[in-house]
């Protein structure tokens, strides 16, 4: 059985990021989310580096055979709370999987964030990306017309990816 994850980096808890990143998951994986990070909920804890209940979580994620990390736009980049998170995971082998760039902002003025700043750290710490990244408008959040085209590019990928990784693990 493959282990999807979900990481939301959006200061606020309960947020819309986590929403679509909580559907994108669904959607891709055919299953709820085995784990859902909520940055926001961890509080000053994911600033201390000897935290055990987020180096846990930073073990679990990296180990998930399928990983949404998903942020809202911020300055045309993902949030600092996500960057202090990424920031633990190992360079080349910190994630196992795949890893799904999301990011959510106030107009379509962003659209590239995700790909130019978000999918390059993932890749970064070993994840594989499969396809382009996701970018969304806020207020499309809950509209799954928005999701559309991007799940019929990219669920055949990461299907294909999570049928061979089960034979594998």
């Amino acid at each position: 059985m493959s282990v999807t994850a979900v990481v939301v980096g959006n200061p606020k808890p309960a947020s819309r990021t986590l929403a679509a990143a909580t559907y994108v998951a669904r959607e891709l994986s055919g299953a709820e989310p085995n784990l859902v990070v909520d940055l926001a909920t961890l509080g000053p804890a994911v600033l201390d580096w000897s935290d055990s209940e987020v180096a846990d979580l930073v073990k679990q994620v990296g180990a998930a055979d399928l990983v949404v990390v998903a942020s809202p736009t911020y300055k045309a980049a993902y949030t600092g709370l996500l960057k202090l998170f990424l920031d633990r995971f190992a360079g080349g082998t910190g994630l196992s999987g795949l890893a799904v760039p999301l990011m959510l902002g106030g107009s379509p003025a962003h659209a590239l964030a995700p790909e130019t700043t978000l999918r390059p750290v993932l890749t970064e710490i070993g994840g594989t990306v499969p396809g382009r990244a996701l970018y969304l408008v806020d207020d499309r959040h809950d509209d799954p017309t928005a999701y559309a085209d991007w799940l019929a590019a990219t669920r055949p990928l990461v299907t294909a990816f999570l049928a061979s990784s089960n034979g594998s693990r």
